[in-house]
């Protein structure tokens, strides 16, 4: 049997952009991505503290040192420039596996966006 385990996770991010004639995703600062082992096209769940809209969407890398956090195509319209967000991606594992895993997990400087 194998679980969903938190894998990464960006904790309160605000949103710089968003871009409703974009074909979709959201777009993370690289930097941001590698801190929390989050690779370009992975599966990301988007929660918005500010409005409470849940969404799942893909991530493409953004610019470095430039916090940028975009939402792209329909899940622009779930969000506003200036909401505070989680960002979480999984990973699936055994029992076993989750019991010693250990979750990369960021706590970027919430007036940019960069890491700390």
């Amino acid at each position: 049997m194998l679980i969903h385990v938190v894998k990464s996770k960006i904790h309160r991010v605000k949103v710089t952009g968003a871009d409703l004639n974009y074909i979709g995703s959201i777009t993370i600062d690289e930097d941001l991505m590698d801190a929390a082992n989050i690779v370009p096209g992975e599966k990301i769940q988007v929660v918005n503290n500010t409005n409470g809209n849940r969404l799942e969407t893909y991530v493409i890398p953004g610019p470095r040192n430039s916090g940028e956090i975009t939402l792209n195509g329909a899940a622009a319209r779930l969000v506003s420039v200036g909401d505070v967000l989680i960002l979480m991606t999984y990973a699936m594992m055994s029992p076993e596996e989750a019991k010693t895993f250990s979750p990369a997990i960021v706590f970027p400087d919430e007036s940019t966006n960069l890491l700390r």
